[in-house]
């Protein structure tokens, strides 16, 4: 089993979002068995909450369903999970912050490093924007949630 870890500052837009995207690709390409994801957020300011309700709203319309509560990303995250992606340059220092030993570089990587569509270095926080704000961010993560799986299979072929 393949655990993946998706993280943003307040586990509330992005990080909850592309686990929804990357669950229903999961399930589309019959990998339920096979891969396992989780989000989580660099501060515990939003623990417990569901995701944002702008959010949430654009994700139902494109049939995705955030139902994960915003966490905080925990020490032990780093043995939980095979690969942690961020979703920007601030969430990747976070991260590597807490890896005190190094050990755990490798795992981590920038979500929009599986993009084929998109020539951008971070997905952006829509919190404070509007509406195509969500949908950027939704329209991002489509294309690096379907790359990121493209790279899973070169890497485990089990998942072909």
């Amino acid at each position: 089993m393949l655990n993946i870890l998706f993280v943003c500052m307040g586990n509330i837009c992005r990080s909850p979002s592309a686990e929804a995207v990357m669950n229903k690709i999961i399930v589309d390409n019959g990998l339920s068995d096979k891969i396992k994801c989780d989000s989580a957020g660099t501060i515990g300011y939003h623990e417990g909450e569901p995701a944002d309700s702008r959010m949430k709203k654009h994700a139902i319309k494109r049939g995705y369903n955030l139902t994960s509560a915003a966490r905080q990303f925990r020490n032990n995250d780093f043995e939980d999970f095979d690969y942690i992606i961020v979703m920007d340059r601030n969430n990747y220092s976070d991260i590597i912050a807490q890896d005190i030993q190094g050990k755990y570089t490798e795992k981590v990587s920038m979500m929009t490093s599986y993009s084929n569509k998109f020539n951008t270095n971070e997905v952006p926080d829509p919190y404070y924007g509007g509406p195509e704000g969500f949908e950027k961010v939704l329209d991002l993560l489509e294309d690096a949630c379907e790359g990121l799986l493209n790279v899973l299979r070169k890497m485990h072929p089990e998942l072909n």
